[in-house]
């Protein structure tokens, strides 16, 4: 009997609040859609250095003709500065730090250039001669990379070491900074969700002041009288919530893998299951919000 009471006590203010509950489901479901996707932008910074960073290299670039640099003065590299370089890679104290190396020719870097580059309108301006000769490194600990920095960029012959991390990173930053960002909306739209619960709740407790009191002379608990109004907030919080996992879902399935996965196999992807990581925080925070908003507002406008 309590039980069927505080149903249809939820279904009554569901009904009289009607547009106000929506707009609780649509400002909860914006709020946590921006939470999951910081979130899952997270998740796919933390998917890409795994993935790169067990592939990252250091490239040591040799010098060519009229290279403007100070280290390449003397001109393009000789097979005897080739040679030296090679043995330093090839010596006890540098190989402990390499796991593996290979050379790149200008033909080969030419090869390489145009695979990269095959949409691009440059493509076919480039020649084999604009592009420099390099030694591929592979580190064991790619932490490492300031040792190979000092021991190669002052040996003649080297133009320049470059660690490939530094590009990864910058590209890191970026994506940190844009979940950053969606927090901070997601910040913003919370506190829009919370107002309105709070005054979904308070409307409801006010329209339906008449059966309060009414419960209150019979004898009704405090948790009886209180509990259908702090449901109705849960409830549209947690319409919300299956909305933002849905749409959640719905990118990393479509967008990620069914678009971004195909057009750069090339990069590890998170997928639409890592979303059902997520899920259960999201699904947490919006009845946690809409729990502690509901009884706050209730203590202070339903006098129990």
């Amino acid at each position: 009997m309590r039980l069927a009471f505080i149903l249809g006590e939820i279904g009554t203010g569901l009904r009289r609040n009607l547009s106000m509950v929506i707009s609780v489901v649509l400002v909860t479901f914006v709020s946590l859609t921006f939470v999951g996707g910081a979130a899952m932008l997270q998740q796919q910074i933390g998917q890409m250095k795994g993935y790169w960073y067990d592939r990252v290299q250091v490239a040591i670039f040799l010098c060519g003709e009229n290279y403007g640099s100070e280290t390449c003065a003397e001109g393009a590299v000789t097979d005897e500065q080739r040679s030296d370089i090679e043995a330093m890679m090839d010596s006890p104290a540098v190989a402990q730090y390499i796991e593996n190396y290979v050379y790149e020719s200008k033909d080969q870097a030419l090869s390489h250039f145009r695979e990269q580059f095959e949409n691009s309108p440059i493509v076919d301006t480039v020649t084999a001669e604009q592009l420099p000769e390099s030694y591929r490194i592979r580190l064991v600990d790619p932490e490492k990379y300031e040792v190979i920095n000092e021991l190669f960029s002052s040996m003649p012959g080297v133009d320049v070491v470059v660690d490939q991390r530094e590009l990864l990173e910058q590209i890191f930053s970026i994506m940190t900074v844009a979940s950053f960002v969606s927090l901070s909306i997601a910040g913003v739209m919370i506190v829009c969700a919370v107002l309105l619960i709070a005054t979904t709740i308070r409307l409801s407790a006010f329209s339906r002041r008449r059966e309060t009191g009414i419960m209150r002379l019979v004898g009704a608990s405090k948790l009886v009288i209180q509990l259908p109004f702090i449901l109705e907030g849960v409830i549209a919080a947690l319409i919300g919530a299956a909305l933002a996992t849905g749409a959640l879902w719905a990118v990393g399935q479509f967008f990620i893998e069914g678009r971004l996965a195909k057009e750069y196999p090339d990069t590890a992807f998170i997928s639409s299951s890592d979303v059902w990581i997520i899920a259960p925080g999201l699904i947490a925070l919006g009845v946690v919000l809409a729990g502690v908003s509901s009884m706050l507002t209730l203590r202070r406008y339903l006098k129990v």
